[in-house]
C-alpha cells in the first residue's frame, strides 16, 4: 500500500509543475481574448458584421439572425451560444443546424492557439473548421425533416451599462480561470498516474480499429480520447504534452488536430442543448462525419504533395 502511495504521489510531483505551465500560458490567452470579445459585443462590433453575414446563412436555410450566434460563438464558447439560442427562441430545426455549426466553429482564438502548439496551421484549422460548419449545415438542412421557418427573430439588445457589463466578465472569467487551473492540473496528474501504472495501453488496444477507420495513428488515442470527453481546451494539456514527451509527432498530432477541430467534446457540449429541447444525435454524427473526412483529406493532400516532391526531385536527377 506504501508503495502504491508513493507512486501516485510521485506522479503527482512530476505533473503539478507541467499543469501549472500549461495552465499559466492558456490563461494568458484566454483572459486577454475574452476581454476583447467582451469590449466587441458591448460595442456592437459582433453585431454590425453580422449585418453583412446574414443572407450567407439563409442560403443553408437559417434566418440572418443566426449570423450574430455563429460569431458570437467563434468568439467566445458554447454556453454563450446556449445562452444566446435561448432567448432567440429559434424553431427546433433552425436551433439545431446552428447548434452543429457552433459545436464545430467555437473559439477558435484560444483552440487555435492550442492546435498551433501542437503543430498544425492556424490558417488551416480556422478554414477546415468554417467549411465543416457550413457543410454539416447544409447537409442538415437537407436531411432534417420540416422547412425554414418564415418567423423573423429579433437580434438581442446589448447591455448599455459598462459596468454591469464588466462585472459579468469579471464573474464567468474568474470561474473560467479557476477552471483551467484545477482541470489542467488533474488531467495531467491522472495521464502520469496512468503512465505509471501502464493503463495507457490498456486504452489503445480497444480503439485501435476506430483510430483506424477515423485516419488517425494510434499514438493518437489518449488526446483523442480527452478532447472528445472534455474539449479542446482543457485537453490541449495532455495534447502538448504528448508532443512535447514525443509519444506523438507532429505529423501524428497535425492529423489529430485535423479531426478534433471538427469533433471534440461531444459528451458535454451536446448535452447543453438538450435543455433548450435539440436532439442529440443530430449534433453528434455530422460532427465526426466532417471529422473524419477532414483527416482523409489531409492524408490525401500529403501523399499528393509527396508524389509532387518526388517526381520533382527525380526530374531534377535525370537532368543533371
Amino acid at each position: 500500500m506504501d508503495t502504491l502511495i508513493r507512486r501516485i504521489f510521485r506522479s503527482a510531483m512530476t505533473a503539478l509543475p507541467k499543469g501549472v505551465k500549461t495552465a499559466w500560458w492558456l490563461i494568458k490567452i484566454t483572459v486577454p481574448v475574452s476581454f476583447a470579445v467582451m469590449l466587441l459585443d458591448f460595442f456592437g462590433a459582433l453585431n454590425y458584421i453580422a449585418g453583412y453575414t446574414g443572407p450567407v446563412f439563409n442560403l443553408i436555410g437559417l434566418p440572418g439572425v443566426s449570423a450574430v450566434v455563429f460569431i458570437t460563438s467563434i468568439f467566445t464558447n458554447i454556453y454563450s451560444v446556449v445562452a444566446i439560442l435561448a432567448m432567440l427562441g429559434l424553431p427546433l430545426r433552425e436551433g439545431t443546424i446552428l447548434a452543429t455549426m457552433c459545436l464545430i466553429s467555437h473559439g477558435f482564438l484560444i483552440e487555435s492557439a492550442v492546435m498551433k502548439r501542437t503543430g498544425s496551421s492556424v490558417t488551416r484549422m480556422i478554414l477546415v473548421r468554417l467549411s465543416g460548419s457550413f457543410l454539416a449545415a447544409w447537409m442538415l438542412n437537407l436531411v432534417m425533416p420540416g422547412e425554414m421557418s418564415g418567423e423573423m427573430h429579433g437580434i438581442i439588445a446589448a447591455q448599455t451599462d459598462f459596468s454591469l457589463a464588466l462585472m459579468h466578465w469579471l464573474k464567468s472569467i474568474s470561474a473560467t480561470v479557476i477552471k483551467i487551473l484545477i482541470l489542467v492540473n488533474l488531467l495531467l496528474i491522472f495521464q502520469q498516474i496512468m503512465e505509471e501504472f501502464g493503463w495507457i495501453a490498456l486504452i489503445n488496444k480497444p480503439l485501435r480499429p476506430l483510430m483506424k477507420l477515423f485516419g488517425l495513428p494510434q499514438s493518437t488515442t489518449l488526446s483523442w480520447v480527452v478532447a472528445n470527453l472534455i474539449g479542446l481546451a482543457y485537453g490541449s494539456a495532455i495534447m502538448i504534452d504528448q508532443k512535447e514527451k514525443g509519444k506523438m509527432s507532429s505529423k501524428d498530432a497535425d492529423l489529430l488536430n485535423h479531426h478534433v477541430a471538427v469533433s471534440h467534446s461531444q459528451l458535454e457540449d451536446p448535452l447543453l442543448f438538450i435543455t433548450l429541447g435539440y436532439t442529440l444525435h443530430w449534433l453528434i454524427w455530422p460532427r465526426i462525419l466532417m471529422a473524419v473526412a477532414a483527416v482523409w483529406m489531409r492524408r490525401a493532400g500529403i501523399k499528393y504533395q509527396t508524389e509532387i516532391r518526388r517526381k520533382v526531385a527525380d526530374s531534377f536527377q535525370v537532368k543533371a
